[in-house]
């Protein structure tokens, strides 16, 4: 009988110590899950300087004084060729018949292709900017569609909510609004 070397006896549990190691970081995850808000490094900051033609016949285009005039208001990302965006429409009219204005940037669309999104899924927008090349989009910290912000009456963005609204966010969107009418 050969006899092992002395420290080579604890390599044979180098592998059994390894697997419950991550059976140990597995089983924090599960108990302790990762904080799911995506915190915009805008918030708090001044939309950029910008200018967008319109995006819709019916409508004038988009500029950041118009977001700056005393006025909160939500600042809609939208796409006429995005699934969730045709899903959060109805909320957007919600809220547009609750008297909040709303404003919309058309990312990479046609203006017939916003026309018809709009006649299909209602146009809940006072303005429509045409952000041809996602310049106002990344400019203001969105990285998809949809996005919309609570812009304040001088320009400055509160809130970010990423993703479609849904009629569960509705009441955080309101209170947001609020805040930022103070």
């Amino acid at each position: 009988m050969s006899k092992a070397k002395p420290g080579a006896r604890w390599t044979l549990w180098l592998p059994l110590a390894m697997f419950a190691a991550f059976v140990g970081l597995v089983m924090i995850g599960l108990y302790r899950p990762a904080d799911r808000e995506v915190a915009s490094a805008m918030i708090g900051k001044p939309l950029p300087q910008f200018t967008l033609r319109p995006a819709a016949a019916d409508r004038p285009g988009l500029a950041r004084a118009d977001l700056a005039d005393g006025k909160p208001r939500l600042l809609n990302i939208f796409a006429s060729w995005c699934v969730p965006c045709a899903v959060e429409a109805p909320q957007l009219a919600v809220l547009k018949a609750e008297g909040v204005e709303i404003a919309g940037v058309a990312i990479r669309d046609r203006p017939e292709d916003v026309a018809t999104f709009l006649a299909r899924n209602g146009n809940p927008f006072s303005r429509i900017g045409a952000d041809d090349r996602s310049e106002v989009q990344l400019g203001i910290g969105s990285s998809g569609v949809p996005e919309t912000f609570v812009i304040d009456g001088k320009g400055i963005i509160h809130y970010q909510h990423i993703g479609e609204i849904r009629p569960e966010h509705l009441p955080l969107l309101r209170e947001k609004l609020m805040e930022a009418a103070r």
